[in-house]
């Protein structure tokens, strides 16, 4: 049976915040850790799958260690993006729902740093930060780290490349008595050579349910399609889907952008976000789809770290990721806190041989997807072209004797015989289109 918070040491004022968050039986990787955190005074190594509670697990132990009568920073949290700082920085101030007297910062980049500069100025106990941020304030002198004790690489897998330029000159800014966390859904060899590197010989690690790297709640899917097809099969999805949020994950910004425009032309309700917007322009997206003003997200890899939404029922690949720690993080998106999700990944035939290292590596079972037949996709297709239709505003700069010879034409027809025209219309331009498709299909095939 599982154990309450109080009984691995949190304090009251704590469980409190906890409890008003709806939390009140900790996760395996939380009820592993804090205990350890608060007692022991070695380094810890923890290893849980994504959506487990990570911040919990090391975020409640350092609350309750740090010494608010000292102004100093104590704690530093490392983060691979800003996205993730701000989810963690939120985290952190719920949990002090009844402990006023810490105060934490958030000096990720992509805002301004003098903003962050004058915050630092203040008493500050906690700095939630991106690696090249914190070395940037570091080098201004905004902040010292002289008294901290703690540092968390947290996602240490998802900032491996950072840490391996800028941890040395954090480090050398601690006291040499300090104590590190890191965490990880994914232990690669770089994080064994970072654990050799930066963390006590002694350190204690913590593996809760990595039996599979990926979350049993999770289902994983996938599809084969040819190119030509790719895109129609998607909106067929998504629209069997409507109403329900999810994340479609592209390898490239160029990608993003174009099936970002394809889903807007098809009036799906949504966004996208790339390294190359903007913060400002991310941030607006961001609250959108945590408000469910959107439904859907299309993404990166990177851009999209720190979604915590529990709402999320599904992931598409809609390119395979490049590496196995990437697909744990995409499908990590889905099934949070307990619910169960849908982790699609669309496939070209040539792909299909990469699923069973997939299945190999990460301990997970793919199933098919049941594809779509040619007749339900050219229905979708015509639903789509429907909703355009609807959702299309009126020109108002049309020459109004124009509009009133077209009404002429159509004026003694009723809405049903209207409509029946319109769709013919539609089928016989786009029978054409099908019929060309095919041919290419068949092409291709006869290639191979």
């Amino acid at each position: 049976m599982s154990k309450k918070f109080s009984e691995l040491g949190i304090s009251p004022a704590l469980v409190q915040s906890l409890t008003d968050l709806n939390l009140t039986e900790p996760t395996a990787i939380q009820e592993q850790v804090i205990p350890l955190l608060l007692a022991n005074e070695t380094d810890l190594v923890g290893l849980a799958k994504t959506g487990t509670g990570k911040t919990a697990a090391f975020g409640l132990p350092i609350l309750q260690l740090i010494d608010a009568s000292k102004p100093n920073v104590q704690a530093v949290i490392l983060v691979p993006t800003r996205e993730l700082g701000h989810q963690v920085f939120k985290n952190l101030e719920a949990f002090l729902k009844y402990s006023d007297e810490i105060s934490i910062a958030a000096t990720c980049g992509g805002i301004p740093i003098k903003r962050q500069i004058e915050r630092l100025s203040k008493p500050t106990h906690i700095v939630v930060a991106t690696p090249g941020r914190l070395i940037d304030l570091l080098q201004r002198k905004a902040i010292s780290l002289k008294e901290t004790s703690f540092l968390v690489l947290d996602e240490a897998d998802e900032m491996v490349s950072i840490l391996k330029e800028s941890l040395d000159e954090i480090v050398a800014a601690l006291p040499k008595k300090h104590r590190t966390f890191l965490f990880s859904a994914t232990m690669p060899g770089t994080i064994k050579q970072l654990i050799q590197n930066y963390l006590h010989k002694n350190v204690v690690q913590v593996s809760a349910n990595m039996e599979t790297s990926g979350n049993q709640s999770i289902d994983h899917q996938y599809i084969i399609v040819d190119p030509i097809e790719k895109l129609d099969v998607l909106m067929h999805f998504l629209n069997s889907r409507e109403g329900e949020r999810g994340i479609i994950f592209c390898k490239t910004k160029a990608a993003v952008n174009k099936l970002a425009k394809n889903l807007a032309i098809n009036r799906f309700s949504s966004g996208a976000i790339h390294g190359s917007l903007t913060q400002g322009i991310r941030d607006r997206i961001m609250e959108q789809f945590r408000e469910g003003h959107i439904k859907i997200l299309v993404a990166t890899d990177l851009a999209a770290r720190g979604i915590d939404v529990k709402e999320i029922t599904y992931v598409v690949n809609y390119h395979l990721p490049d590496t196995y720690e990437n697909y744990v993080h995409r499908s990590g998106r889905t099934a949070r806190a307990g619910a169960n999700g849908l982790s699609l990944t669309i496939l070209q035939a040539e792909e299909e041989i990469e699923i069973a290292d997939f299945e190999r590596e990460l301990g997970i079972q793919f199933k098919p997807f049941a594809k779509p037949s040619i007749e339900s996709i050219e229905d979708n297709n015509t639903l789509l072209w429907a909703k355009q239709i609807f959702k299309t505003k009126p020109n108002h700069e049309v020459d109004a004797e124009l509009k009133n010879k077209i009404k002429t034409i159509f004026h003694h027809l009723t809405k049903e015989e209207l409509v029946e025209k319109i769709l013919a219309n539609y089928l016989l331009q786009n029978k054409s289109k099908t019929v060309e498709i095919s041919v290419k299909k068949q092409i291709t095939k006869n290639r191979n």
